[in-house]
């Protein structure tokens, strides 16, 4: 009989429905199964979701399902990183609340999410906007603070022009703000800050314990932790203020110390300071340096410029070795001690000073076949390259750089001259935002007792409702009333602190969260958390590449932070498993007013020429490159269309299937179609059937090709889904469907169905359930399925199964390959020679003559020899 088309508008809502009366995915702490926690990164609430979030979210989702149904008690929370600038860029521009605004957004992103059926436990739901979550952030603040992780201090900071706040070093990126893209300016500010850098070495071992992270990933953490072995020493200093006798240097090429020209401080030096309040010459080269730029993509690429203080350093080696001391656009003041020690001839930046400034330039080493002296490149081999010290305290050597490294640490510290140190890249993560939506620093200043914890119970301090957005800088300076407050120590009048937290503090704890959000006391239940039976760390973390460094690494500094002040107990990792998917991307297209979306054209094909034309006039399109979907090139595709056209399990099935998820996706519509007629294959098939599956009996040995097709699938996409392999396990699933094509067409017809199909359908169903959800559903509750196929358990396959009795021999004549046997591994020699020679291949090119003899190598080759 005719069966009517699977309709998805039907169906899913259906089966979303029925999962939400049955609460299936909610999760129960004290449930005795082995526990297993998915997480994908959760979203800032900007107001539609977007392709990345459909594919992000299935990767977990697909996860997610098949773990619960093979026996583990799944945590798979959502939440909102809902705090930031957007929401008062929004406020400025529209004249909105930002509160209004971002809980409008999460209201609609969600509806929309809804739509797609994965599989969260909603009961979980929070978004760090709440005062009810950063109540529990202000209090790890605290306990930081108590604990010795949180410092307030004067510093140079990043300052952000366009969005008028102070950035974390990891949130510029070439010198330029990560969100705004300006210019970044160094500014003095006194601000907030998390002492990561007390745990930079342990940040670094941890990542020799990350066996489920991406190597790059890892890498990418390595090199911004930045460790440097080297030279700490200290210059004399000749001619310099009271107070500065010595210049503490350091340096990773100790291998130099044999050939410095001149030694330089930054700017923004105490004693560059200094000499400006005596000296309207430093004043104004220090002024002029900071005209020229203070970003550290200007200082990098600007030109070089010293000022000659008339200070001598005195080298730590010979007190009569004297050098100038300058100070120097390009030395920073937050990288090492603000000093540096100038070896011209193996520095391109000390070289092209010195060059300028007509200083010496003294070869320490050079290569093993030249004798000729540095030009204007300075020579740098690599450390492990072997080179002539021609000066090495006096005595000629041949070494590498990094055994003349060593030598000379140990030749300095046994001297008394210095003394190796370890120093990192990393610096401490500045916290402090000019911001009002965000997380309120709980800090009370007075001008008699100076900084004040706000007291436990008047947790958490809420962000004031009533703000304007009418005056530049942050709304909590302007407000009349909220920052005006009694001092907790002693009374009298003081004044809150009007700086929010960056917003990378609210994701950096949120997984831990999310196991009891139900807590009013505690950020954490640490029976829940950690510990033999605790839910950290997340088994299986997923998300983007984008968020190596800022996230993940100050996520990893939390639970650190959390353990030393007793919300953690075990816990030394976040995330055991990090996977990092890949975009999705979308052909762009330029009409004659600029770029335009992809249902605003037509594509034609002719000649095996594609062409592309605007719906509305017929004018012609230009096709261009295949880039990540972004609203200004508008090669977006809106997922409420492809719902709307094909259903959330299109959707979800095309993002597993193109390609391996850690590559980019190139959404087509030729693609979603060709997913959509496969999961219209899968429901008539099935559909058709479904009487004489109804009525099958037996044990499912009845049809051997068809048990091992289902019994081999079940195994190897069991196998994908664990390994995050989704396409392979799509590409298997494909296989199968053929495979059973023609069975269940036969089924339809005659009303009969063996067990063995039946079977395999049953498998089929169950593998396609993490993927097309409510297709499955659909599919299981049409053969009789009683219970939702959700809840039911993964099937197991038999081994036995998966032995291929059968083995392909290749059949040579005289020694050249005629063909192949294919025949029962445990067939004898004479069965394999018996059945050899009846070939056809074989008997013709024997021409008639019997064989010699018969080469039987067992279960790899069989030699005929005429």
């Amino acid at each position: 009989m005719a069966i009517e088309r699977y309709n998805p508008r039907v169906a899913e809502p259906k089966w979303r429905d029925a999962w939400d009366a049955a609460k299936l995915f909610q999760t129960d702490n004290s449930d005795p199964r082995p526990k297993y926690y998915v997480l994908e990164m959760f979203p800032y609430p900007s107001g539609r979701i977007h392709m990345g979030h459909v594919r992000n979210y299935t990767l977990g989702d697909v996860l997610a399902r098949y773990k619960r149904s093979t026996g583990f008690n799944v945590l798979h929370p959502f939440g909102w990183d809902a705090f930031g600038l957007p929401a008062e860029n929004a406020a400025r521009d529209k004249n909105v609340n930002p509160r209004e605004w971002t809980y409008s957004n999460i209201e609609t992103m969600k509806g929309q999410l809804k739509t797609l059926g994965f599989s969260w436990d909603w009961t979980r739901e929070f978004a760090s906007c709440d005062p009810s979550y950063y109540k529990h952030q202000q209090k790890l603040f605290l306990d930081f603070w108590q604990h010795g992780l949180v410092e307030r201090r004067a510093a140079k900071v990043n300052w952000d022009p366009v969005d008028m706040t102070v950035l974390a070093n990891e949130q510029v990126i070439d010198g330029k703000g990560w969100r705004s893209g300006a210019l970044v300016e160094q500014r003095d500010l006194t601000q907030w800050f998390f002492k990561i850098t007390s745990m930079s070495q342990e940040l670094l071992d941890g990542l020799d314990t990350l066996e489920r992270w991406p190597d790059k990933v890892k890498l990418m953490q390595s090199n911004w932790i930045g460790r440097s072995d080297g030279l700490a020493f200290e210059f004399g200093l000749v001619g310099a203020p009271a107070g500065f006798e010595k210049l503490p240097v350091f340096t990773t090429r100790a291998d130099t110390m044999y050939g410095p020209t001149f030694a330089a401080i930054s700017p923004d030096h105490p004693l560059a300071t200094e000499l400006a309040k005596k000296n309207p010459e430093v004043v104004a080269f220090i002024e002029k340096c900071h005209q020229l730029g203070t970003s550290l993509a200007e200082i990098e690429t600007a030109e070089k410029m010293g000022f000659d203080t008339g200070i001598k350093v005195t080298h730590p080696a010979d007190p009569t070795w004297t050098l100038p001391l300058f100070i120097a656009n390009f030395v920073l003041m937050d990288y090492g001690t603000g000093a540096i020690i100038g070896c011209p001839a193996h520095d391109q930046r000390d070289l092209d000073f010195a060059r300028k400034y007509d200083l010496p330039v003294i070869d320490v080493f050079k290569p093993l076949d030249s004798d000729a002296s540095v030009g204007d490149v300075a020579f740098v081999p690599p450390k492990t390259e072997t080179v002539r010290y021609v000066q090495w305290g006096g005595e000629p050597t041949v070494q590498t750089c990094q055994e003349a490294m060593e030598r000379s640490l140990a030749l300095f510290e046994e001297a008394g001259w210095g003394q190796r140190k370890v120093q990192y890249r990393l610096r401490d993560w500045l916290i402090s935002r000019q911001r009002y939506w965000g997380c309120p620093i709980p800090v009370i200043h007075c001008d008699a007792c100076g900084a004040v914890p706000v007291p436990a119970d008047q947790l958490p301090v809420e962000l004031p409702a009533d703000v304007t957005f009418d005056r530049p800088g942050n709304p909590l300076d302007h407000h009349p009333t909220w920052k005006h407050t009694a001092c907790p120590k002693c009374g009298r009048q003081a004044r809150r602190d009007t700086d929010t937290m960056d917003t990378f503090v609210d994701s950096s704890w949120y997984f831990a969260r999310f196991t009891d959000p139900w807590n009013a006391s505690e950020p954490t239940t640490l029976s829940v958390v950690d510990g033999s039976t605790g839910w950290l760390p997340v088994a299986q973390y997923i998300g983007g590449i984008e968020h190596a460094i800022l996230h993940l690494l100050y996520s990893r500094f939390f639970v650190r932070a959390m353990k030393k002040t007793g919300h953690l107990n075990v816990v030394e990792e976040p995330f055991e498993g990090l996977f990092t998917q890949g975009m999705v991307v979308h052909e762009t297209y330029k009409g004659p007013d600029g770029w335009v979306t992809p249902a605003e054209i037509k594509i034609s094909d002719a000649d095996g020429k594609r062409t592309a034309s605007l719906l509305a006039d017929g004018s012609p399109v230009e096709i261009g490159g295949i880039e990540k979907m972004s609203k200004s090139k508008k090669n977006v595709v809106d997922p409420d269309d492809i719902i709307e056209t094909y259903g959330a399990d299109t959707a979800r099935w095309f993002m597993l299937s193109d390609s391996p998820p850690e590559r980019d996706v190139i959404w087509t519509e030729a693609g979603a179609d060709a997913a959509h007629r496969f999961l219209q294959r899968i429901w008539r098939l099935v559909a058709e059937a479904a009487d004489a599956l109804r009525s099958a009996e037996g044990k499912g040995a009845d049809d051997e090709a068809i048990a091992k097709a289902a019994h081999r699938a079940l195994k190897s996409v069991g196998e994908d889904i664990e390994k995050l392999a989704f396409n392979k396990a799509v590409a298997r699933l494909y296989e199968l469907v053929n495979v059973l094509a023609a069975p269940l067409g036969t089924a339809a017809e005659t009303g009969k169905a063996s067990a063995a199909l039946r079977e395999a359908v049953d498998f089929l169903i169950a593998m396609v359930a993490p993927m097309m959800p409510h297709l499955a559903e659909e599919c299981w509750a049409a053969i009789g399925g009683t219970e939702m196929i959700a809840a039911r358990p993964w099937p197991q396959y038999d081994p036995a199964w998966l032995v291929d009795n059968d083995v392909t021999l290749p059949i040579q004549v005289n020694g050249k390959k005629r063909g192949d046997l294919t025949i029962s591994r445990d067939a004898d020699q004479s069965a394999v020679e018996a059945a050899t020679l009846a070939l056809d291949f074989v008997q013709k090119a024997l021409e008639g003559r019997q064989p010699k003899k018969v080469i039987v190598v067992p279960q790899r080759i069989v030699n005929v020899v005429g």
